[in-house]
């Protein structure tokens, strides 16, 4: 079995009859794939709502937090997040929870020159440092602490190298990534200061005609280092906009900008196996560019 197949797929006739079942008189006129990754499948229903559907069970406690979560989060960042509306039970048709939000506006971030990059980087810090900012305790209590220890060094430093060996043939990693992960296994241990959305990558990130749009997909919301996020400002920022993201931002501790440079290698080495191995090219491309970027000071 494929690393990215589904345990149970979702194709647009079973989410009519599961949305049908719990949330009548949804559907009313259509149900049209939208997007698919190796956790979710997401339908545009009606043109206007878009329903996202568990593929594995190891997702099914991120999927609660975000129906439990997301419509406190929502009012507090000045960026749209998929709100849940619509809310589907486990029933004998389908055993996990799924949810209806409205559809927000946008495309990936693909596929984008550097001038459009660099036009992202303030709006992008903008709602980083809403996220992370003090002022969400009310969502902060009820979220767990790194729960797949993305900022656990001592934890997430073996990994990076496992995914880094295993794009070998795509990417040949410079000497410089070495001294990245050596600086980052010698960090103490993790004290979680920050709401996060914890697997923030390019392609949660929505882009309408040149602006942010949204931030999708936050089945890994909780409490860690900013840094888990900010892998952004390493992978996806250009690196002559990077000054303008932190004055945006505000000041980060250099512990945090080590483990976001961990995440940014260990973030697009998946993304690039996974770009590879599904036939989606500009997922790839953009993956190793990310990587490129990331081993730049």
């Amino acid at each position: 079995m494929s690393d990215w197949a589904a345990e149970i797929s979702v194709d647009e006739a079973l989410a009519w009859d599961l949305i049908r079942e719990q949330l009548a008189p949804l559907p009313r006129r259509s149900v049209e794939l939208l997007a698919e990754g190796w956790d979710y499948v997401a339908h545009l229903v009606d043109g206007e709502w878009v329903f996202r559907f568990p593929r594995r069970q190891v997702v099914v406690p991120g999927t609660e937090r975000e129906i439990a979560v997301l419509p406190r989060l929502a009012g507090l960042l000045p960026v749209a997040v998929p709100a849940p509306v619509h809310v589907g039970r486990p029933s004998r048709s389908f055993p996990w929870p799924f949810y209806g939000a409205r559809h927000l506006p946008g495309g990936e971030a693909v596929d984008l020159d550097e001038t459009a990059r660099a036009r992202l980087a303030r709006p992008l810090a903008r709602a980083l440092r809403s996220l992370h900012a003090a002022g969400t305790p009310v969502v902060a209590a009820s979220l767990p602490a790194d729960p797949i220890r993305r900022a656990d060094m001592d934890f997430r430093v073996p990994r990076t190298r496992e995914a880094l060996a295993a794009i070998g043939d795509l990417w040949e990693r410079p000497p410089v990534v070495d001294e990245i992960l050596a600086a980052a296994a010698a960090l103490p241990p993790l004290v979680p200061t920050a709401v996060v959305h914890g697997d923030l990558h390019f392609r949660q990130l929505l882009v309408d005609r040149g602006r942010l749009s949204g931030i999708i997909d936050w089945v890994d919301l909780c409490r860690s280092d900013p840094g888990v996020d900010l892998q952004l400002w390493w992978s996806f920022v250009p690196p002559r906009a990077r000054d303008e993201f932190l004055d945006e931002y505000g000041p980060v501790p250099p512990h945090s900008l080590v483990r976001a440079r961990v995440l940014a290698l260990f973030l697009n080495a998946i993304l690039a196996r996974y770009g590879r191995d599904e036939g989606m090219a500009a997922v790839e491309a953009e993956a190793l560019a990310g990587l490129r970027r990331s081993v730049l000071e």
